[in-house]
């Protein structure tokens, strides 16, 4: 019997730390933004945001514009290399490349290609290529913008994306059932694990994500089995982004800056 209470004594315990794991970041910041909506820093300190489908770059007095009426409405934006911004124009098939001064480098419509592309999901990846995937066959594709060179590198599959990130080395997406896959540069597809609804998510590593389900931030970790809720002071807000341990919360309010340690 004694066993027994010691046992229940501890379930009860792990049930209850569970329940209430917490981080608590450290509010660092804040900065009043005009946009809609805030797209992240970069390592250079710019910040960069999108308002009335103008893609602007701050940093203190200097803001930098750029602007493409005719392509309509910017669908994404990838500003994993600073030096090389990827804009997408779903709706007109096409991907601009800016340098840092954003200035146009180039004008991909993948409309023009020899092998048909339908992109429906775009960013930057290794050695002068853009992760693709095309919607005409359901498969992701790499394509080399200075040779203009586009190879299928995946198998197709049957679910579309509901969300997607990517780096450098690996594109990852969450499909309509939140099933999580990562494909690599080789085409290798790897099933992550099963994500509950989201409103909003950003993929921070290979394991982990943080979440947003009716304003309430969580950080999970798939391969440790962990879960910690992300105390704000902000109630609502608009849009989250993470980089180097500082979580930045956009409101109408503007950002503010949050310094988190992630176990």
């Amino acid at each position: 019997m004694k066993n027994l209470i010691i046992v229940f004594f501890f379930a009860l315990s792990s049930i209850a730390y569970s329940q209430n794991q917490k981080l608590f970041p450290s509010k660092i910041s804040h900065l009043p933004v005009d946009a809609d909506p805030f797209l992240g820093y970069d390592q250079f300190g710019y910040y960069y945001t999108l308002k009335n489908n103008v893609f602007s770059k701050i940093k203190g007095n200097e803001t930098l514009e750029y602007k493409n009426i005719s392509l309509g409405k910017i669908i994404k934006v990838d500003l994993l290399n600073p030096l090389k911004i990827v804009l997408f124009y779903e709706n007109f098939n096409t991907v601009i490349l800016l340098d840092n001064q954003l200035n146009e480098t180039q004008k991909i419509n993948f409309s023009e290609n020899t092998v048909p592309i339908l992109a429906s999901a775009t960013g930057i990846a290794s050695q002068n290529q853009l992760w693709i995937y095309n919607s005409l066959n359901q498969q992701i594709g790499l394509y080399d913008y200075l040779k203009k060179d586009y190879k299928t590198i995946s198998t197709s599959f049957p679910e579309s994306l509901k969300y997607y990130q990517s780096d450098f080395n690996t594109f990852y997406w969450i499909d309509e059932k939140n099933n999580w896959y990562s494909c690599d540069i080789f085409g290798k597809i790897t099933k992550k694990g099963k994500i509950f609804d989201f409103d909003s998510i950003e993929i921070i590593s290979d394991n982990q994500f943080i979440i947003s389900k009716d304003s309430i931030l969580t950080i999970e970790d798939i391969e440790k089995n962990q879960k910690f809720e992300i105390e704000i002071l902000e109630k609502t807000f608009k849009k989250f982004c993470y980089k180097d341990q500082i979580l930045s919360i956009f409101t109408s309010e503007g950002i503010t800056n949050y310094k988190i340690i992630i176990p």
